[in-house]
């Protein structure tokens, strides 16, 4: 049995005030732009979650949002929030569904992605993993709670900028 796992950094936050606790942080304009264009960039390649794991932070629940995908089950984690790679695999391996959409933040998903991959995807931004920066990773396992470490291949992975500018190509 498969299981692919479409792990997401939230897009592009505002800081527009300082006062404002990290927690409740929005996207600014460059982020809603963003988290539109790859929710299409998802659906063009039928990358379709069927469970939501996310972080409880505004920033992320407002990318998923944007994002326009309809999940069949949807679960906010406090322990997402700024959570290290030992944490989000736990997470992980307690979903139910073949599909899963993780949205959270770095630096965790970045080093989360590195020790989830086989091998590293070949784009250079995979190591820095900019804000929406989106990997999908396939697993050959029977359920989550199999799920290890090295054990993911990497199918796709895109950013942003990359996917406005052939969007914008194509249009």
């Amino acid at each position: 049995m498969s299981r692919t796992l479409i792990l997401m950094r939230h897009a592009k936050s505002s800081w527009d005030d300082f006062m404002q606790p990290d927690h409740a942080r929005v996207l600014n304009v460059r982020g809603r732009i963003s988290a539109d264009a790859m929710g299409n960039w998802l659906t063009q390649n039928n990358y379709l979650p069927d469970e939501l794991l996310c972080s409880t932070a505004e920033r992320t629940r407002e990318t998923y949002t944007r994002l326009g995908l309809p999940t069949s089950y949807t679960r906010y984690e406090d322990s997402l929030y700024h959570a290290s790679p030992d944490v989000m695999l736990r997470v992980l391996q307690s979903a139910t569904s073949d599909t899963v959409l993780m949205v959270g933040h770095n630096p965790g998903i970045a080093h989360f992605a590195e020790l989830l991959a086989k091998s590293p995807a070949k784009h250079p931004r995979f190591s820095d993993y900019p804000t929406c920066a989106t990997t999908v990773f396939h697993f050959d396992a029977a359920s989550w709670s199999d799920t290890k470490f090295t054990h993911a291949t990497v199918i796709d992975f895109a950013i942003p900028r990359e996917v406005i500018a052939a969007q914008n190509r194509s249009a």
